[in-house]
């Protein structure tokens, strides 16, 4: 049946609303735009609501390279409760510990109080375009089709959904053709921390430890694992090459994997969060592909629960608590902008005139079964995301942010991070509403970049003055 587009129109319309996303939108709105933020899925605050900690906020150093709309989600957190924070892995980086469960509420609560609309259940079809120019966005939902108007939008769908209907360019993969593995996040509860520290302590073979010069390279395994047990969080990560993950995967307890990265997300529930499952070379714009991957997921999640129980000291008595609400993706396209963030901007803490957020994580590729590339950050410090690199190549008025950033493999794999992601939201969403009051509306390219890194500044985000 022939349907009646309906047509509503704001100032900025951010498309995903993932943690890139919820950055954007509060930032535009904020900032006084009328600003519509869509979601496809059940909620908002993508992995910052799976058990993943929030990577790439501060560096190796321990410094703070990201605040703004983060330190707001992050305070609120606090102010609910249970928030445990910065955590030292004494392997690469720091992560900041969250809840996921505190943090669906934390997101909703700063994403309301700056205003933001929100249409969740929602997803964007097609695209308008006049001269370069995205005129509107056809939204799909249960009342049917929308088209949605704005000056100013912003692509943090993570795949570049929006970039590739307006006629945008994309990377994908590498020259073999291979996608980073996806993964199934799940939890833990009534986790003895205290007996798997000192496991730690008594086998530090079995670790990933040490692996920059800020980060106990100094240090023999065993004393790494006594900083571990002195910090007291279950942050542990255990090596895919060392003899327990050998010897489960020789007795077909385990599937081949890089490691098994615990994370501690609440001390009242003694819970943990799991990040090991892993399948890869999936392409996960294919629909089917993805929703396929789902079973054999869940079934490694649940042979490695099995396997904690049984071989890991702290977790005899330890039970499933929770599975996150969507498997977990590393990378599908990379949208091409003004600028392309590379290997050597990440590897060499680029700083530069230009920036509008910083990154830091290591350059992080995982691999098929046990393989992953880790290389860190020079002198354990961060660099700097250029503005044009939000800017998509050959579009007028159209920011990408998130996974879908315009950097190369290498440098993605440091830059699509929770703490990176948000501070390319954030810029996006300030950037957009400079563009709309300039004599240009809505061209990001008239935006003023020192204007948008001060006003960045007075709004908490951190721009300069660390290593």
């Amino acid at each position: 049946m022939a349907q009646q587009l309906r047509e509503e129109e704001y100032d900025v319309v951010v498309v995903g609303g993932g943690c890139a996303g919820i950055a954007a939108a509060t930032s535009a709105a904020k900032n006084g735009a009328r600003t519509l933020l869509i979601e496809a899925g059940s909620m908002i605050g993508g992995e910052l609501v799976t058990g993943l900690p929030v990577d790439g906020a501060l560096n190796a150093r321990g410094e703070w390279i990201v605040g703004g709309v983060l330190k707001e989600v992050l305070d609120e957190h606090e102010r609910l409760g249970g928030y445990i924070g910065p955590v030292k892995d004494w392997r690469l980086i720091w992560y900041v510990c969250i809840d996921p469960e505190t943090m669906k509420i934390a997101v909703s609560n700063v994403v309301r109080r700056a205003g933001v609309h929100v249409w969740m259940y929602s997803f964007a079809e097609d695209v308008v375009m006049n001269q370069g120019r995205i005129s509107g966005v056809v939204v799909v939902n249960k009342r049917q089709r929308c088209l949605v108007r704005a000056k100013v939008f912003i692509d943090c769908s993570g795949d570049g959904d929006v970039a590739m209907l307006a006629g945008g360019e994309a990377m994908v993969s590498n020259e073999l053709g291979e996608f980073q593995p996806l993964t199934m996040l799940f939890r833990m509860g009534g986790v003895d921390k205290r007996r798997l520290l000192d496991f730690c302590v008594e086998h530090p073979e079995n670790l990933a430890v040490g692996e920059s010069e800020w980060m106990g390279s100094e240090l023999t395994p065993r004393e790494c694992a006594e900083r571990l047990r002195q910090q007291g969080e279950a942050a542990v990560f255990i090596k895919g090459d060392g003899p327990l993950i050998q010897e489960g995967i020789r007795s077909g307890e385990l599937s081949p994997t890089a490691l098994i990265g615990i994370i501690p997300v609440s001390n009242e529930r003694n819970e943990v969060s799991i990040n090991t499952t892993r399948i890869a070379n999936i392409d996960a714009t294919d629909t089917r592909a993805l929703s396929n991957a789902f079973g054999g997921l869940v079934d490694q999640a649940w042979s490695c629960i099995r396997f904690m129980q049984k071989r890991v000291p702290g977790f005899e008595k330890a039970y499933f608590a929770g599975l996150a609400h969507r498997i977990g993706i590393r990378e599908t396209r990379r949208v091409v902008g003004d600028y392309i963030l590379t290997r050597d901007d990440v590897f060499n803490a680029r700083k530069r005139d230009d920036g509008i957020g910083k990154g830091s994580h290591h350059i992080d590729i995982h691999q098929d079964g046990t393989k992953q590339v880790r290389i860190p950050v020079r002198h354990g410090g961060s660099y700097d995301m250029p503005y044009t690199m939000l800017v998509a190549k050959g579009l007028t008025n159209l920011y990408v942010a998130g996974r879908c950033m315009s950097a190369d493999r290498e440098a993605h794999g440091s830059a699509r991070v929770m703490g990176p992601c948000m501070a390319q939201g954030e810029a996006s969403g300030l950037g957009a509403v400079l563009s709309i009051a300039s004599n240009d509306p809505g061209n990001l390219r008239s935006v003023p970049v020192r204007r948008l890194r001060d006003g960045l500044v007075a709004q908490g985000a951190i721009i300069d003055g660390t290593h």
